[in-house]
């Protein structure tokens, strides 16, 4: 017995119509979410910009023996202070606690930066730090890359110290305090 398939003329075209009208859609739904001419969105106020950029400061210093993958070099059960950056890459071992700006003439504002994050050889750390989060930069080189340094900033406040080194971005809060 053979087997007669019976199609309608017309149901090729309404599925070929069909499939036309799905893509037109498709493109013109796509070119009006592209379109330049809508309404342009409200602008911040100078108030919500800064309410972002000046963040509090978080610093915290903590007093006692660093995490374990920061010890090298160091006496077992020494204590000392220290603030972790943000994300956790970066440690900054605070030899000269507290902070002053401007320094004290009897001892400069030393920190060890270790880095937790794999280290590129002769990279240096490069550091910006603006007071309170915002304005212009001042920026330090550490050659060699994350080890000692002296950081001396011009005022007393929070700085928020971005931090970049071998590939690695992380930031840091670090108070200074007036002398």
């Amino acid at each position: 017995m053979a087997v007669i398939s019976f199609h309608p003329p017309f149901l090729g075209v309404r599925l070929m119509r069909s499939r036309h009208v799905m893509v037109a859609a498709t493109l013109l739904l796509s070119a009006a979410c592209m379109n330049d001419s809508s309404p342009t969105r409200p602008q911040p106020t100078q108030a919500a910009v800064d309410s972002v950029t000046t963040a509090p400061c978080e610093f915290r210093a903590v007093k006692g023996e660093p995490p374990s993958w920061a010890r090298t070099g160091f006496t077992p059960g020494v204590e000392m202070h220290y603030a972790s950056s943000s994300r956790g890459d970066m440690l900054a071992i605070l030899f000269g606690y507290p902070l002053y700006s401007p320094p004290l003439p009897d001892r400069g504002n030393k920190i060890l930066w270790r880095s937790r994050a794999p280290l590129i050889p002769s990279e240096p750390l490069r550091i910006e730090a603006r007071l309170n989060g915002v304005g212009a930069p001042t920026r330090i080189t550490v050659e060699g890359g994350p080890g000692p340094s002296a950081v001396d900033l011009p005022s007393p406040g929070c700085w928020r110290l971005d931090l970049a080194w071998s590939s690695h971005t992380d930031s840091i809060d670090l108070e200074f305090v007036s002398r």
